[in-house]
C-alpha cells in the first residue's frame, strides 16, 4: 500500500518525514491553503515520489511550477476536466484526480465515471466548502459503492488512532492511504512522532 504525506513544507520536517518510509509526499500549490509551499519548493526529496496538488491551475503555470519542482505526480483537487487530465498524462506526467465524498450523500457515481481512462489514481477525500483538508471523514463505507477501474487512495481525516481500521479497510481498488491534518502540529509542521509511530503499526 501507497503511503502519501500530503502538506508538506518545511525543509526540516520535509527532510525527517523523508525518512519515515513514505511513498510520495505531498506539495500544494494552491495559493490560499494555509499549507502553500510557494513557487518553488525548499529543499526537493528524492527517496519519494513528488506530488503536486493544484486547483483549476492554469495549464501552462501548472507545467511551468511542475518542471521548476521536478513533480512526478499531479493532484487536481478542482473542476479540472477529463480532457485536462488527458493534456496532463500526454506531458508525462501522473495525474490524480480528487473528489470530494460527503457522509449520508450518494457515491458520485456518474462524475467519476467521466474520468474513467483519463487518470492514473483517483483520491477520495472529505467534501468541504474550501480547498484545503478538514480533517474529517466522509464514511469510508460510501466506497463499496466505487465499482470503477481506475485505482484510488483513501483520504479524509485519517488520524493517529485509525491505523487499525484502514487495515482493515478493503477495497479491491485501494492502493494507498493519504496522511495530513490529522498528524499536524501546525499547518504544514508534520509531528514526526506520531507519523513514525502510525507507518510502523500500518506495515
Amino acid at each position: 500500500m501507497i503511503i502519501k504525506v500530503c502538506g508538506m513544507r518545511e525543509e526540516t520536517n520535509v527532510r525527517e518525514v523523508e525518512q519515515l518510509g513514505a511513498d510520495w509526499m505531498g506539495f500544494i500549490f494552491y495559493p490560499k491553503s494555509p499549507r502553500y509551499v510557494g513557487e518553488v519548493l525548499p529543499f526537493l526529496p528524492e527517496k519519494v515520489k513528488k506530488v503536486g496538488i493544484f486547483v483549476d491551475e492554469d495549464v501552462d503555470r501548472l507545467f511551468t511550477l511542475a518542471k521548476k519542482n521536478n513533480l512526478d505526480i499531479l493532484q487536481l483537487h478542482g473542476d479540472e476536466s477529463p480532457e485536462i487530465c488527458k493534456a496532463l498524462r500526454k506531458k508525462g506526467f501522473l495525474v490524480i484526480k480528487a473528489f470530494g465524498v460527503t457522509a449520508g450523500d450518494p457515491f458520485p457515481s456518474k462524475l467519476t465515471k467521466q474520468y474513467e481512462g483519463c487518470c492514473d489514481y483517483f483520491l477520495f477525500d472529505t467534501r468541504t466548502d474550501l480547498y484545503r483538508g478538514s480533517g474529517k471523514k466522509f464514511g469510508w463505507e460510501l466506497l463499496s459503492d466505487y465499482r470503477g477501474e481506475t485505482p484510488f487512495l483513501l483520504s479524509g481525516g485519517i488520524s493517529p488512532g485509525d491505523v487499525e481500521a484502514v487495515k482493515t479497510f478493503l477495497h479491491p481498488k485501494c492502493i494507498g492511504i493519504d496522511l495530513n491534518s490529522g498528524f499536524e502540529i501546525s499547518p504544514a509542521m508534520k509531528n514526526v512522532q506520531l507519523l513514525e509511530k502510525f507507518i510502523g503499526a500500518f506495515r
